[in-house]
């Protein structure tokens, strides 16, 4: 039956500690907030650290001293030789380094040196290439070396390759004949005397636009007999091998107008182990 409105009403007050205690706070999400920044700067200390150390060097890999260089300069897995760090020769004769030390490394650089005289185009000049013979080799070997380089460079040579019997190239065209070495090795070095190979990459041909022989490359191995004469290391004798050549790069070729200037403008280096 329903309460008329003058029946007195009764209200409840529940107590404080009895109300629910469900309240949404943002305080909570503080302790994960807190984790994250200490995360944070956690890997930020340990990149640092990281970063720090690799600049050191390792005591176990540090570079050798001078003394040592020689027992070094072979780099471990088959990685070859390591260079010497020695400076080229500063001295010169015709236009060819020379005054080499009395050295296995002396030697092998006026090897590289040589190799890069023999083949130069002015090896087809009978007059440039006696100059050249007479600089690079031993007195006692001059007149056999000369003999047989005339002969390697005869008028039939220089046809083949689209010169004349002077090495001069057709009105408009520009010969290129440069040898570049790649490395050096020596066998059986004694203070008197060494053999060193050469690996080298040439570039031979007729740069221009009506050239029937374009500029190519080659790859061979020079070997040089060297001899020390008192004050410099001379050439006995030399002989020629093709390669080891690499896989051709898969490369556009420059026109016959790059290569030209390329030729021109691109001077040659003094080379050293």
């Amino acid at each position: 039956m329903p309460l008329s409105d003058d029946q007195p009403h009764t209200r409840t007050r529940l107590p404080v500690a009895e109300q629910s205690s469900y309240q949404p706070n943002g305080r909570q999400a503080r302790p994960l907030r807190t984790l994250l920044t200490v995360l944070v700067v956690v890997t930020l200390l340990v990149l640092a650290i990281s970063v720090a150390n690799r600049g050191k060097a390792d005591p176990d890999t540090a570079a050798p001293p001078s003394a040592d260089r020689a027992a070094a300069s072979a780099a471990p897995g088959g990685a070859g030789p390591a260079p010497s760090g020695e400076q080229p020769v500063s001295t010169t004769s015709n236009g060819i380094a020379n005054g080499f030390p009395h050295t296995d490394q002396g030697a092998q650089s006026a090897a590289a040196n040589y190799a890069v005289a023999i083949g130069s185009a002015d090896m087809f000049r009978t007059e440039a290439r006696h100059t050249i013979v007479a600089t690079i080799a031993d007195p006692a070997a001059l007149a056999g070396l000369q003999s047989r380089l005339d002969q390697g460079f005869s008028a039939e040579t220089a046809a083949r390759f689209g010169v004349d019997a002077q090495g001069k190239a057709p009105k408009g065209l520009t010969f290129v004949s440069r040898t570049i070495p790649i490395g050096t090795k020596s066998d059986g070095y004694s203070a008197e005397s060494v053999k060193v190979q050469v690996w080298c990459n040439g570039l031979f041909g007729l740069a221009g636009e009506r050239s029937t022989k374009p500029v190519s490359q080659d790859w061979f191995t020079l070997t040089l007999n060297l001899r020390w004469t008192g004050s410099d290391w001379k050439l006995t004798e030399f002989s020629r091998a093709s390669g080891p050549a690499p896989v051709p790069a898969d490369q556009q070729a420059a026109t016959a107008e790059e290569i030209t200037g390329a030729v021109q403008q691109f001077g040659g280096f003094r080379y050293a182990r």
